[in-house]
């Protein structure tokens, strides 16, 4: 769920040039990000937006992890949701050429892993876009089980 958070997140800002979500619930069911954003998204929109997520998850970038100082990491990366008492080393997660931020969660090694992603609903209130999603892992288990 954290690396689709991640796509989503890169997703929404090179679309919409909105920025990362400044406020993110991220649970194993279903997840939602909050974006500052000057309108609602139509259909279409939404639709796009949740395409273009699985056709990066389909194109199994490698998913990375790197410790760099929060110097380093203030100067490089949205840092804005870190912690003010943040350790000295921030672990960054890359997913290939696509992401890079700082982040605490768990994720996976490939995007092939994630499976299918859903934005389950959309809603924009006084400029706030809330996007809700689901993962379904049926069809990366799927995937997986093919490939042996």
């Amino acid at each position: 769920m954290h690396t689709a958070e991640h796509i989503l997140n890169s997703v929404m800002d090179k679309m919409y040039h909105c920025g990362r979500s400044f406020n993110s619930h991220i649970e194993s069911k279903k997840s939602k990000c909050d974006y500052r954003i000057k309108k609602g998204l139509s259909g279409k929109e939404i639709m796009a937006v949740e395409r273009t997520v699985n056709e990066i998850i389909k194109l199994k970038v490698p998913v990375r992890e790197e410790m760099v100082s929060r110097r380093e990491a203030d100067k490089k990366y949205f840092t804005g949701k870190l912690p003010e008492d943040a350790q000295e080393l921030v672990r960054i997660i890359t997913i290939g050429n696509f992401d890079a931020c700082p982040c605490i969660g768990e994720h996976v090694s490939n995007t092939s892993e994630i499976g299918s992603f859903t934005i389950t609903s959309a809603d924009f209130n006084e400029g706030i876009l809330r996007i809700r999603f689901k993962i379904s892992r049926e069809e990366a288990e799927e995937r997986a089980r093919l490939a042996v």
